[in-house]
């Protein structure tokens, strides 16, 4: 019997190459400055502006005949993957504005609407981000209170967002707000623009991780927004809301593999070929043998469920419950590889001497953000009843 080879992390020629290509850039770029700006708590927006100008990554899953890259899920998987091996923050910061915004605009707009907006954000002169999470409504999404009160030719929005990424840097936001605040069916979602009037950014959060990336509140009081800039139709957002959640939560579930096998790396190398004990590698003790076996296998099969995931992930093609599954099980082994590591290198991976500490830091935000794993394990249970159920 012969067997068709079929590598799943690099489906195709233009997915090795996409790879290689990020791979060398974001060693080359990413990770000298990523410890400089975990420490100052500041965004590299020179950076991060050459994400477009340097290797062309916004835009990844946008159609060619739109400027994008015309590429798929996979993709996606493969540039958050690599980037969060050197610095996660920086990483978070682009899927806010590549997956929550570029993608979400992209398949909820009209021609109008991409005209005035898509090459600002895909040439990098505007950062982006998406609000949904409110101060009292982060993962129960549909309890959310800003409202958006129709005016003539304008809405009016009024509320709280809370969690914002790239909330103190960004130039226009994908803003999700309900049209009746009883009713989680009128929820409609609507580009703004910093300048708009009203529209102000709260205080910026300190954070244990993810500290590149800047978090904050974005206040709206009384910001009247064009009904040009609803994306759709009035009460249409929940349904390309869910669908974007499954790519976002895909590509944080690839973050997560980048920390994990970098964590991994680390502990290998470092265990098998740097650190004596006792005249002996530490590889030769048991203790240790468990951290590399098990660091590597749950490592490789998180990451199987992730690009599994993603080849399942398009805007005409979804698989929530795989979704979930893979940010579920990709979440959680980042941080324990990650944990693994600090304990196999001891006091040097306390230190910042190594990165191991700051991927600790930054994978324990990825099992609370994008849904909690918590609602991961809800929204599966929800989907498997109808599965086995029927219900």
């Amino acid at each position: 019997m012969s067997y068709t080879h079929f590598d799943l992390y690099n489906p195709t020629p233009d997915h090795r190459r996409l790879r290689e290509a990020v791979q060398r850039w974001a060693r080359e770029n990413v990770a000298p400055q990523a410890d400089h700006f975990d420490e100052i708590e500041e965004l590299n927006v020179d950076l991060f502006r050459r994400f477009a100008t340097d290797i062309g990554l916004f835009g990844v899953t946008i159609p060619e005949a739109a400027g994008g890259l015309g590429l798929d899920a996979v993709a996606s998987v493969i540039i958050h993957e690599e980037l969060s091996r050197f610095d996660p923050a920086l990483t978070l910061s682009y899927l806010a504005h590549e997956v929550l915004f570029v993608n979400n605009f992209y398949w909820s707009s009209n021609d109008a609407q991409r005209a005035r907006y898509l090459s600002k954000v895909m040439d990098g002169s505007w950062i982006a981000g998406m609000a949904m999470s409110e101060p009292g409504a982060g993962t129960d999404v549909l309890g959310m209170t800003t409202t958006a009160t129709r005016d003539g030719d304008f809405y009016v929005l009024n509320g709280t967002k809370q969690w914002i990424t790239n909330a103190t840097v960004g130039d226009v936001f994908l803003v999700y707000a309900k049209l009746d605040r009883n009713n989680p069916r009128s929820m409609t979602a609507f580009v703004v623009e910093k300048s708009m009037p009203g529209f102000s950014v709260g205080k910026k959060e300190k954070k244990m991780g993810m500290r590149q990336s800047p978090t904050a509140q974005l206040i709206f009081e009384d910001v009247r927004v064009p009904v040009a800039n609803r994306l759709g139709e009035e009460g249409g957002a929940l349904v390309h809301m869910m669908r974007n959640l499954e790519i976002e939560r895909v590509t944080l579930g690839a973050m997560s593999i980048g920390i994990a096998l970098e964590s991994h790396e680390t502990l290998a190398k470092y265990a098998i070929a740097d650190r004596k004990a006792f005249g002996k590698y530490l590889a030769d003790f048991g203790q240790i043998q468990r951290f590399i076996g098990e660091s590597y296998a749950r490592t490789e099969a998180a990451r199987a469920l992730v690009y599994k995931a993603a080849l399942e992930t398009s805007p005409t093609q979804h698989n929530s419950l795989n979704a979930a599954a893979a940010k579920l099980v990709a979440t959680t082994t980042a941080e324990d590889v990650a944990r693994q590591a600090i304990q196999t290198l001891g006091g040097y991976g306390y230190t910042r001497e190594y990165r191991v500490e700051r991927l600790l830091r930054d994978a324990i935000l990825l099992s609370i953000g994008g849904g909690t794993n918590e609602a991961m394990q809800k929204n599966m249970v929800a989907d498997l009843k109808r599965v086995y159920g029927g219900r």
